[in-house]
């Protein structure tokens, strides 16, 4: 859970790190909450639908931090999140890019 704390804590923050294991775990929570906001939406309706549009917006920008943050630490650029416009072989990609272990911070992201 403090993972998904300081997600949103550094909501702004597009150049520090974030680890494998900070990222899939603030992932997870995010992933959950938003399963279960979809659910109620569907099924209950227009409250919901309000409720998990604005969990949308609130959550878009420091999701988007956090993946940056991931990319920095995977020793990437954070132009390499375009890399899932590509269908199907771009989110396998990333996603590996993503499960990379950190590597040593020399200040300068590999292309």
């Amino acid at each position: 859970m403090t993972e998904f704390t300081n997600m949103w804590k550094n909501y702004v923050n597009f150049s520090d790190r974030t680890t494998v294991r900070g990222y899939w775990m603030a992932y997870l929570f995010y992933f959950i909450i938003t399963m279960v906001l979809a659910v109620l939406s569907t099924a209950v309706g227009t409250i919901f639908t309000v409720v998990y549009g604005i969990w949308a917006l609130a959550a878009f920008l420091p999701a988007l931090a956090m993946q940056i943050r991931r990319l920095r630490d995977a020793g990437k650029a954070w132009y390499w999140i375009f890399i899932n416009l590509i269908p199907l072989a771009g989110l396998i990609i990333y996603i590996v890019i993503l499960c990379k272990p950190s590597i040593p911070d020399d200040g300068v992201p590999q292309v």
